[in-house]
């Protein structure tokens, strides 16, 4: 089972401002432009993403989910709006799970969700978005993963917007046996 993310972020690396709101998002808006993200979703079986990532697509107007499995790691109690599970366990623990269950591709999303997915060694493929703002502070997407974690670049794109794409690998260390 492969599990990417596909996530944007400001130059100076949060994904979202301290109470969680996105609205700068907009300035790399652009009719008929969404930066591959339909080809990227339309390729994965599942969404995992974290509680507060959930609670801030619940607020969008439309369920921007709709027609995938949708699995939300969270420890708090939450009622299903649209589908959606609800997972406690560990990423690895709902991986095997997926897995065993027949999905192929997931989506992972949520800056928590991510870093756990690095952490665990779990992360096939990563796309950020770097969006030309500095927002100065908010919610980060890197730090705290433990170990260390090497991406290789495997591709960037530019766009007229401003938005730079950059697709990584994150690399495994492969540990000699005996």
């Amino acid at each position: 089972m492969e599990c990417c993310a596909f996530i944007a972020t400001s130059l100076d690396g949060f994904v979202a401002r301290t109470d969680g709101a996105i609205d700068w998002l907009k300035i790399v808006e652009r009719e008929g432009e969404d930066y591959g993200f339909a080809a990227f979703f339309a390729s994965v079986d599942a969404l995992v993403m974290g509680r507060n990532t959930y609670e801030t697509a619940r607020g969008f107007a439309a369920w921007p989910y709709a027609g995938k499995r949708c699995i939300v790691l969270t420890h708090r109690a939450a009622n299903s709006k649209h589908g959606e599970s609800f997972f406690a366990g560990t990423p690895a623990q709902l991986v095997d799970q997926l897995a065993r269950e027949g999905v192929e591709r997931a989506y992972v999303d949520g800056g928590a969700v991510i870093r756990q997915f690095l952490s665990a060694g779990l992360l096939d493929a990563l796309t950020l978005s770097l969006i030309p703002v500095l927002l100065g502070e908010g919610i980060p997407l890197f730090g705290g993963t433990k170990p260390d974690v090497t991406l290789e670049l495997l591709e960037t794109e530019p766009f007229p917007s401003g938005l730079v794409q950059l697709r990584y690998r994150p690399l495994r260390e492969v540990k000699p046996k005996g």
